[in-house]
C-alpha cells in the first residue's frame, strides 16, 4: 500500500509554470508508481516541452484534437499517456486550461523498487530507465494512467533533489518536424549517467 508519508507529494500549483520551466523544474523530482505488486520510484533526469499548437513536433500541432490528445487541453498536472512503436510513454500535461502543452518524461535515475524494475525489464545499470519507454516498463506505468492528476496517484511526482547543473538541447526523434527539431527543449541533469543521449 502507498505511504504518501514516505514522500513530499507535489501539489497541483507545482504544475502551474510555464511549460518550459516546468521541464526543467521536473529534473530531480520523484516519479513514483504504486503497483499491485509494489511501489517502484526514479529521480526524474531529462525531459522534452512540446509547445502545442504552433510547435509542428507537438501531438496537439494545429489543435489536432483527438481521443489521444483530450488530455492535453485539460488543467497542468495531469498524466498524458500513449503508446508508440508498442511503448508507453508518459509526459506532465503542461500550461492553461485549453492550451495543449506537455513534457515527455524520457529518463529516471531508479531510486525504489529497483528488484521490481527489474523482474519487468531483466536489464542492468542505465540501460533499465534510460529511455522514455524504458523507465514506463521498469515502473509499471501503462495507459491505465492516462488522465489522472500526478499529485492523486497511482502514478505521483514527488520532492527530490535540486539538480547542481542542468543542460539543453535539442530534441530526440523528431526529424519530420521542420524548424521544430531545432527548437532547445530538451533538458537533462549534467553528467547523470541515466539520459538517453
Amino acid at each position: 500500500m502507498f505511504d504518501s508519508t514516505s514522500y513530499t507529494i507535489l501539489p497541483q500549483s507545482f504544475y502551474e509554470a510555464p511549460t518550459l520551466q516546468l521541464a526543467e523544474n521536473l529534473l530531480g523530482c520523484l516519479l513514483i508508481k504504486e503497483t499491485e505488486e509494489g511501489i517502484t520510484s526514479g529521480y526524474i533526469v531529462e525531459t522534452e516541452a512540446y509547445m502545442g499548437p504552433e510547435d509542428r513536433a507537438a501531438h496537439s500541432f494545429n489543435n489536432r484534437r483527438t481521443k489521444r490528445t483530450e488530455i492535453m487541453y485539460a488543467e497542468a498536472g495531469r498524466v498524458y499517456t500513449y503508446v508508440m512503436h508498442t511503448h508507453c510513454l508518459v509526459n506532465v500535461v503542461s500550461g492553461p486550461v485549453g492550451k495543449p502543452e506537455a513534457i515527455l518524461i524520457r529518463a529516471v535515475e531508479p531510486r525504489d523498487g529497483i528488484d521490481y524494475m527489474m523482474e519487468r525489464r531483466p536489464k542492468k545499470g542505465k540501460e533499465l530507465t534510460n529511455g522514455p519507454g524504458k523507465l514506463t516498463k521498469a515502473m509499471g506505468i501503462t495507459m491505465e494512467d492516462y488522465g489522472g492528476f500526478f499529485h492523486q496517484g497511482p502514478l505521483y511526482i514527488a520532492e527530490g533533489y535540486k539538480p547542481v547543473s542542468i543542460e539543453t538541447g535539442t530534441r530526440i526523434g523528431i526529424g519530420n518536424s521542420g524548424e521544430a527539431r531545432d527548437y532547445p527543449y530538451r533538458y537533462w541533469i549534467t553528467g547523470n549517467t541515466y539520459i538517453s543521449k
